[in-house]
């Protein structure tokens, strides 16, 4: 699983002119889900999201985590974050997951994390055109692959 995380001061999703889903404070979280990924990526990722500290403490170092803070978090699957651009100017998405294997990965991530969090997130539709708006909070952008947990 690939993971682009950034801090935001607010965030949505809209979908068909309706708004899906919205944050205040928090993270928005766009994941993407490859053929190889399991239980064990989803385990270690939401562990890793939630405890992740860069929020700013009373003295305005990144010290806490979204749990710390009692933020919001906004999920979001991304298939092209698993693009190849190795070759020519179009990008492969050969190793982004089929959408049988990604749906349920997917559903189990967010309702994981909302274990973690101790409170539902938001999420958008999977497949759908979604339109993301954001307000990045510093800016803080964190990208964290859980083939590259060592």
């Amino acid at each position: 699983m690939r993971a682009v995380i950034q801090r935001v001061s607010h965030a949505s999703v809209t979908i068909n002119g309706n708004c899906k889903s919205a944050i205040k404070e928090g993270l928005l979280v766009l994941v993407g889900i490859e053929e190889a990924d399991g239980r064990e990526d989803i385990e270690w990722l939401c562990k890793k999201i939630v405890n992740l500290r860069i929020f700013d403490d009373e003295n305005g170092v990144m010290n806490k985590s979204v749990l710390d803070a009692d933020g919001e978090i906004l999920v979001i699957s991304q298939f092209t974050l698993h693009a190849s651009t190795k070759k020519g100017n179009r990008p492969s998405y050969i190793k982004a997951a089929k959408h049988e294997v990604s749906v349920p990965l997917y559903e189990t991530f967010c309702n994981e994390l909302s274990i973690s969090l101790g409170k539902q997130v938001g999420t958008g539709e999977f497949g759908a055109d979604m339109k993301v708006e954001l307000l990045n909070n510093g800016p803080v952008t964190i990208c964290m692959d859980t083939k590259n947990k060592e």
